[in-house]
């Protein structure tokens, strides 16, 4: 079987989408040959390669704005001409971005190969709906009219499809993370007097944690907070840390290796991020999957992993105050504490296991038609 794919960002680029397809396509290489089309958004990176099992092809002149204008078109002729070569099972469009729009314009001039969508989205209801005048949206309707197949994280951008109309098969296939990467060796308990909390997000306004750091206001002092993480929020957050005086409680660690993640979790005793939208979110899996007790909003595709007081706490939206107590609650009350670490680590182990997703995938999505 042969699958083109279509990413908008791949490595050396990290967010949950680009995780997904390396895992997938590390556990999958063997029985399935893989090639990928994505912008090239930096000039430092070479314009064909091979990472893993996937044979890389990227688009445009290294300048991000230019790239993912040029991808959904120059993308295309790449497309024409590698399927004449490779004749293709399946495009796989993960997301209805950029890059997936080359698989529908060359699909206009071909015999059409079809279309697996998968949809990863984070963002919230209204960016999809109103950002850049209704495109997105525009956007989402015509690749799911196109779709031979869906797959979506979570039930919430499965429920999302249905309600723009799409009536096709659909499958939840959600993120998973790699159980032993994430796995501390070592239970720990919370040390009241030593607590360290951490979240793991770039730093954009939906990931609010701006919110976690005002939660830290009416905490003790000997709690203190590493956020992992870049984005454009970054010189906001520095002056809310120091307007609230509290510099020496707050450590900005800023881009991390993925690799280097499970060590930062392993260290630290509380997961928070109080998302203002969400489509999954891979870094409450990888926290769980790493023995840590996690706070979070009931938004987006949260519901699907994390049930309040057993698999995680929930607060509201935009809720500091909910945030200082429920870490108290952690803090204060150790039968809930390891119910929830031990019931989350045990439904990552079920249903996240990447190894098990795989398969999943394999089996469902990536089955000839009938």
């Amino acid at each position: 079987m042969k699958i083109l794919i279509f990413s908008t960002a791949y490595l050396p680029f990290v967010a949950g989408a680009e995780v997904a397809i390396k895992e997938l396509t590390d556990r999958l290489g063997s029985d399935i040959e893989f090639d990928l089309i994505t912008a090239r958004l930096n000039r430092k990176l070479k314009k064909e390669e091979r990472i893993g099992t996937v044979n890389i092809y990227r688009i445009g002149v290294g300048v991000p704005f230019v790239d993912k204008l040029l991808v959904p078109f120059g993308g295309a002729i790449k497309v024409i001409k590698l399927n004449r070569k490779n004749h293709y099972d399946y495009f796989w469009c993960v997301m209805a971005s950029f890059a997936s729009g080359a698989a529908y314009i060359a699909n206009w001039f071909q015999k059409k190969v079809p279309i697996i969508l998968t949809l990863q989205e984070g963002d919230s209801e209204n960016y999809l709906r109103f950002k850049w005048f209704g495109l997105i949206d525009l956007s989402w309707r015509l690749a799911l009219t196109r779709a031979s197949r869906l797959t979506a994280i979570s039930n919430y951008l499965l429920d999302r499809a249905q309600r723009l109309g799409y009536k096709g098969e659909s499958y939840l296939i959600p993120n998973g993370v790699d159980i032993n990467k994430f796995e501390n060796p070592i239970s720990k308990s919370i040390n009241p007097d030593s607590v360290t909390l951490i979240t793991t997000s770039r730093l954009v306004e939906k990931n609010a944690v701006e919110d976690i750091i005002e939660a830290l206001k009416p905490l003790p002092p000997t709690i203190k907070l590493k956020i992992l993480g870049t984005g454009p929020l970054e010189k906001n957050l520095k002056f809310k840390i120091k307007n609230l005086k509290l510099e020496g409680r707050v450590e900005l660690l800023g881009f991390v290796k993925q690799e280097d993640i499970p060590q930062h979790l392993h260290q630290a005793d509380i997961f928070i991020r109080p998302s203002l939208s969400e489509g999954q979110g891979i870094s409450f899996i990888e926290a769980m999957a790493a023995g840590l007790p996690v706070i979070a909003t009931p938004i987006g595709g949260i519901p699907d992993f994390l049930h309040d007081g057993e698999t995680g706490l929930f607060v509201e939206p935009k809720s500091p105050r909910l945030i200082a107590f429920q870490v108290q609650k952690l803090i204060s009350d150790r039968v809930l504490h390891d119910k929830i670490v031990i019931n989350a680590k045990r439904m990552v182990a079920e249903k996240y296991d990447w190894d098990l997703i795989a398969e999943d995938m394999k089996n469902r999505v990536f089955k000839p038609f009938l």
